[in-house]
């Protein structure tokens, strides 16, 4: 049996059929995959911003504050010391450190295939025949998605993630100031993103070229 979606135009009619290769959009969820690559994904993305100075790194003479003997106060080597105000930390957190994860291409693949089919299964997959803008127009884009939310979505708040398969300029600038929407180019495509959105729309020609990228690399 195929699996077939409906392709819309703007004002939300339906044009044609679009048939959808059932190896990318009709996996079963496997959950442990999913954290699996999820986790990685935020890992591999992650910021490292907390960085405290050791002792060779903080500013201060070197020389010995006072003589090691004879003056009735503890021994001490540096105003650098740890236990000094203004002195080294020890043991702080360091931008040396390595939150990266590994995870099979593979692995990484079905699990954003498992996403993908989950937004079919749902309903939340919404094939345009095409996304052209011709004019830097946001209450013109926006009245697009109004009536595509209207008849086919449904939605109660606005959270569309539009996953584009050529770079618009027109389209990047229509989209940019719209709440709950963000806009990705399909070399861009990530698991994080299709979970974080409840709906995904894009075009015919995206599906296509995601199906013949995908298919071909699991030949």
């Amino acid at each position: 049996m195929s699996l077939k979606v409906n392709v819309y135009n703007q004002a939300a009619e339906i044009v044609k059929d679009l048939e959808l290769s059932e190896s990318i959009f009709a996996l079963k969820p496997n959950e442990e995959l999913l954290h699996q690559a999820i986790v990685a994904q935020q890992a591999n993305s992650r910021q490292i911003l907390a960085h405290t100075k050791d002792r060779s790194e903080v500013a201060g003479s070197g020389k010995k504050p006072w003589k090691q003997k004879g003056t009735g106060r503890a021994r001490v080597g540096s105003v650098r010391s740890p236990i000094w105000i203004g002195g080294g930390v020890v043991f702080g957190p360091r931008n040396t450190r390595n939150f990266k994860k590994k995870i099979n291409q593979k692995m990484k693949q079905k699990a954003l295939f498992m996403a993908l089919s989950d937004k079919v299964s749902n309903n939340t997959f919404v094939v345009l025949d095409n996304l052209d803008m011709t004019e830097y127009k946001t209450k013109k884009f926006n009245d697009v998605l109004s009536v595509l939310e209207k008849k086919i979505l449904k939605n109660e708040r606005r959270n569309i993630l539009i996953l584009s398969d050529v770079k618009n300029e027109k389209l990047q600038f229509s989209v940019r100031n719209l709440t709950g929407v963000k806009i990705i180019n399909l070399e861009n495509i990530n698991l994080l993103d299709v979970l974080n959105y409840k709906n995904l729309l894009l075009t015919e020609e995206a599906v296509k070229k995601i199906i013949a990228l995908y298919v071909k690399a699991d030949k």
